[in-house]
């Protein structure tokens, strides 16, 4: 399948929702919103789009083949994914520095907000770029597109996975906790995680 256009040059931005369940329109359609906004005449767009709606404008398939996925990083100037911490990992290891749209619970996206947590941890720390609003993703896109080398990793991808592996510990730990508790370890936190420190 061919991920990019035929004869056409434009750089390439992948966008993927992941396979949770839970559809993620809202990612998909800024994607769209963008194209319209003037996107469309600086790059070219596939969206792995999973049980969301597929695009109007961008190229899409629902599911993609490992290869397929590894292809369209390869080739990509920008990618923009949602927030959980493999899918984040995988992209530091391939030497990206992805534009990370994390899932919201509130709006059905997911059972729970860690991907939000998770990609704010990150963001601070450097390792991605975070969007939570539409506006997010325009600029961000805009400057993918206009200076891919901002979006070059130049973390140690030890340490990415270090912390990715730590944040994973922390969301098993906390789904196996009754409700009560799991709120007050999630405030409290461990003490790698807490703000200004690195574990």
């Amino acid at each position: 399948m061919d991920l990019t256009e035929r004869g056409v040059n434009r750089p390439l931005v992948f966008v993927t929702v992941g396979t949770d369940h839970h559809p993620y329109n809202r990612l998909v359609n800024w994607t769209d919103e963008w194209l319209e906004a003037g996107g469309a005449a600086r790059a070219q767009v596939f969206v792995q789009h999973g049980t969301s709606a597929p695009p109007r404008i961008a190229r899409s398939r629902d599911y993609l083949p490992h290869t397929q996925m590894q292809a369209a990083i390869a080739k990509a100037t920008a990618v923009v994914c949602h927030g959980g911490p493999s899918t984040i990992m995988e992209m530091r290891y391939r030497g990206l520095v992805p534009i990370v749209a994390p899932r919201n619970s509130a709006l059905g996206e997911h059972v729970d907000d860690h991907q939000i947590r998770f990609s704010r941890r990150m963001a601070q720390l450097g390792t991605i770029r975070i969007v939570e609003t539409r506006e997010d993703l325009f600029r961000l896109l805009d400057l993918a597109i206009g200076a891919p080398e901002k979006f070059r990793a130049t973390n140690d991808s030890t340490e990415v996975a270090a912390s990715v592996q730590r944040f994973e510990e922390l969301v098993e730990d906390l789904l196996r906790r009754p409700r009560r508790s799991r709120i007050t370890h999630l405030f409290r936190g461990p003490r790698s995680m807490r703000a200004g420190e690195r574990g």
